[in-house]
């Protein structure tokens, strides 16, 4: 067997791998989702459906996926079809990165967050071709809003990644979780987790920002000319997405796959276990949130992105780089 034959078959094993457990975890959180918020709101519909509702997932993705696939008239039928498939394909290599245990990880990248940004960054890019594509005013204006509101909470978003920086002293998301075997990065940077969360909301689109979405304005914003498979894609993306940024925040502030105590019996549970559990978490509470908080206006998400986030999260952040550097320095006296 030639070299290239081998990569090319570890490489589709390493694929199938990957994007299995995604697809059955995205299904699991519809079906979540759903009994969650039915029990929040008292109220009964697609939970039903089936033994505990488990056969909703199952009848949405059979009937997206014999649906017609329909194509506006006047659309740019190229970047039409390029745009879920990259939006897709992008949720999809975030996860490479992602360590769920010590040393289980498939590419174990020295700059994993700036990786994970980047491809953040890369998806406002799929979002403005969908809504661009379309040729309609609705599908572009749902464009230009979720392109506008994930710049502008990108912004935060990085900002309050610098705090972490300065404790971890690295770019490596198993570097990281390592320096937090002593205490969580959610306890010392509390403020900054809390900005963390709600941004990561802001950038996934869910409630209360979901402005590109809004129902009773957009219709269904950018992705509101798609169909079958081609909405299916988007919204496949869109949860990855979530559970993504649910993953990416267990890493950075609760410890990632580290145990909330040294005690013995802590210790007979894999890694993983702790890692899934405390991404579950916050999974939930981006439920709760949806099910719980109104929309905001859009003047309102830009001003609160704008005039609250970035100036909170650049003032703490010069807060601890001077409370870091004062300690060091006092330490450095001590000795």
């Amino acid at each position: 067997m030639s070299f290239f034959t081998y990569f090319f078959i570890v490489t589709i094993i390493a694929f199938v791998a990957l994007i299995l457990p995604l697809l059955l975890a995205v299904a699991f959180f519809t079906v979540y989702e759903r009994q969650l918020l039915a029990a929040l709101q008292r109220r009964q519909g697609p939970n039903i459906v089936g033994f505990f509702g488990l056969f909703q997932a199952v009848a949405d993705g059979l009937k997206l996926l014999i649906k017609e696939s329909i194509l506006p008239k006047r659309a740019n039928f190229l970047i039409f079809i390029l745009s879920p498939v990259f939006t897709f394909g992008l949720a999809m290599a975030g996860w490479i990165v992602i360590p769920v245990n010590s040393g289980e990880v498939l590419c174990d990248f020295h700059l994993g967050i700036l990786y994970t940004f980047a491809l953040s960054s890369l998806g406002v890019h799929t979002v403005i071709m969908a809504g661009w594509s379309s040729n309609s005013k609705y599908s572009f204006l749902g464009g230009l809003r979720s392109a506008a509101q994930m710049i502008s909470y990108e912004v935060s978003l990085g900002v309050t990644l610098l705090s972490v920086l300065l404790l971890a002293g690295s770019l490596n998301y198993t570097m990281i979780v390592e320096s937090q075997q002593t205490v969580w990065y959610a306890f010392p940077l509390f403020p900054t987790f809390l900005i963390f969360f709600v941004t990561a909301l802001a950038e996934t689109n869910r409630h209360p920002f979901d402005l590109p979405e809004a129902e009773a304005e957009l219709v269904s914003g950018y992705n509101v000319e798609y169909s079958a498979m081609g909405f299916a894609l988007f919204f496949l993306a869109e949860y990855s997405n979530i559970i993504l940024m649910c993953a990416v925040t267990a890493l950075l502030f609760l410890g990632g796959w580290y145990a909330p105590s040294s005690f013995f019996i802590f210790q007979l549970v894999p890694g993983s276990f702790y890692f899934a559990l405390k991404t579950m978490f916050f999974v939930t509470l981006f439920i709760i949130v949806r099910g719980t908080l109104p929309r905001y206006r859009y003047d309102q998400l830009m001003r609160l992105g704008w005039k609250v986030f970035l100036p909170l999260s650049l003032g703490f952040l010069v807060f601890y780089a001077s409370f870091f550097i004062s300690l060091n320095s006092l330490v450095e006296t001590v000795r």
